[in-house]
């Protein structure tokens, strides 16, 4: 968000650097444009999470508690009216685990963020088997045993 607001030239094409939130380039005061592109992140991946469900509109509408053109609205980017500490009900109540991170800010950085990330699950690890290396032939584990060589 930093980032400087250039404008560059390109084939007489000017092209202006974004400032990494598009509600400040768009106009909006810092701090509701923070606000809104936090929403943004967030009805973003409710889209995401109902779709990876496959849930229907009017089944959303029943696991959220609300109406179902409600859910229509957040499936095409339409937060107004909906606080953020709703969204991340909404998030929860969709099985979604929330960590909110907090740290002291980078003195370099003039001002404050908040960030929305989706972290991929990790796939679950294999369980150890005795005597199994990974990554290990069964053949070179019997010359092993056998004391043959390669």
């Amino acid at each position: 968000m930093d980032r400087s607001r250039e404008t560059v030239t390109t084939d007489a094409i000017p092209v202006t650097r974004g400032s990494g939130n598009i509600f400040v380039d768009l106009g909006f005061d810092e701090a509701e444009a923070e606000e809104l592109q936090v929403k943004a992140g967030l009805t973003y991946q409710i889209y995401n999470r109902i779709k990876a469900l496959g849930l229907t509109q009017k089944q959303a509408a029943a696991r959220l508690g609300i109406s179902q053109p409600d859910v229509s609205k957040l499936m095409h980017c339409k937060y107004t009216g909906f606080s953020t500490d709703r969204l991340l009900a909404f998030l929860t109540a969709l099985d979604l685990d929330i960590d909110i991170i907090l740290r002291p800010c980078n003195d370099h950085v003039a001002s404050h963020r908040v960030q929305v990330h989706f972290r991929q699950p990790r796939k679950p690890r294999l369980p150890r088997v005795p005597g199994v290396r990974r990554g290990v032939s069964k053949r070179a584990l019997a010359k092993k045993r056998t004391g043959a060589t390669a």
